[in-house]
């Protein structure tokens, strides 16, 4: 399967909601009135587009239909347009240091998938030929560990872990360490999940940032917020909140394939202005998948 149908099968149920509708509303329509403006507002908001993006689409959809009128207008090639140009035509893949290790730390709230990006991430980069160390400092969730070090095994990835409980700074430092022994080109840092609420688990997650900057000059070099696309808007306050405690070099966007919410990514981008890095539409290790603005808004607003 091509990227393109990768992100086409994964947006299905945002695209389908999104299109669908739009064409009903504009098809029964014999002008663009204001009423018919106003149904397509609803539903790009119900998408979780954002209130930014929803007024640009609809003053391109407006100036389109004043030159163009009805028949000449395309409102899903409009928005198309619209949320490609917002992302810069950019496409932002893993940062990679001119020489020795590449640290990254993925962090974010409970079940938004780290421990899963953090392997995925880890098969991708040994795909392209280079190697990885994942570790294990998510310390207060047995399972965390465990979950790890199966993906570890499955995809012949070392895995450096301490035993539950310990110090999650401590268990960083001995990951660096191997990670540097080893002479890998990335570490990637499976972080304990904790809402951005929660001052002291924030304050553990910057002693970590700390010590491992300590031992590698500026690591982590990527600090990558995972956040769940079926949260929606919630996500936005996520971003926010970790933004300031830690600051983020990019996002991941998991569960795209599950929700009718994937306006998300682009009302966030909006608002932050961070980096999309990758895009999760499913469970299989290669379906992580960089993030590409073009391809993303042709999937979304696809006929």
């Amino acid at each position: 399967m091509g990227l393109f149908d990768k992100f086409k099968a994964g947006l299905q149920r945002t695209q389908a909601k999104l299109s669908s509708e739009i064409h009903r509303i504009v098809s029964r329509s014999p002008k663009l009135d204001d009423d018919t403006l106003e149904e397509i507002e609803y539903t790009l908001i119900s998408a979780d587009l954002g209130l930014p993006m929803t007024q640009r689409i609809l003053a391109a959809i407006k100036e389109s239909y004043e030159s163009q009128g009805k028949d000449g207008l395309d409102v899903l090639a409009v928005a198309r347009r619209e949320v490609a140009t917002t992302f810069k035509g950019q496409t932002h893949g893993l940062h990679r240091q001119p020489e020795g290790l590449t640290v990254v730390s993925m962090v974010g709230v409970n079940g938004t998938g780290k421990t899963t990006t953090a392997a995925k991430l880890a098969h991708r980069v040994q795909a392209n030929g280079d190697t990885a160390v994942l570790a294990a400092c998510d310390t207060f969730r047995a399972a965390a560990v465990e979950q790890l070090k199966e993906w570890g095994n499955r995809l012949e990835v070392p895995v450096i872990a301490g035993s539950y409980g310990a110090d999650p700074a401590a268990v960083g430092h001995d990951a660096l360490s191997a990670a540097q022994a080893r002479k890998a080109d990335y570490l990637f840092i499976d972080t304990a999940g904790r809402l951005h609420t929660k001052s002291n688990l924030m304050k553990e997650l910057e002693k970590l940032h700390r010590v491992i900057g300590r031992q590698a000059e500026d690591a982590p070099h990527e600090v990558l917020l995972v956040l769940d696309a079926s949260t929606g808007m919630n996500a936005l306050t996520q971003a926010r909140e970790f933004n300031k405690a830690v600051p983020l070099t990019g996002l991941v966007i998991t569960k795209l394939d599950g929700t009718s919410k994937g306006g998300m990514v682009v009302a966030i981008h909006q608002e932050l202005d961070l980096p999309i890095k990758f895009i999760g539409l499913g469970e299989q290790a290669d379906d992580l998948q960089p993030f590409d603005a073009a391809q993303f808004a042709e999937a979304l607003f696809a006929e």
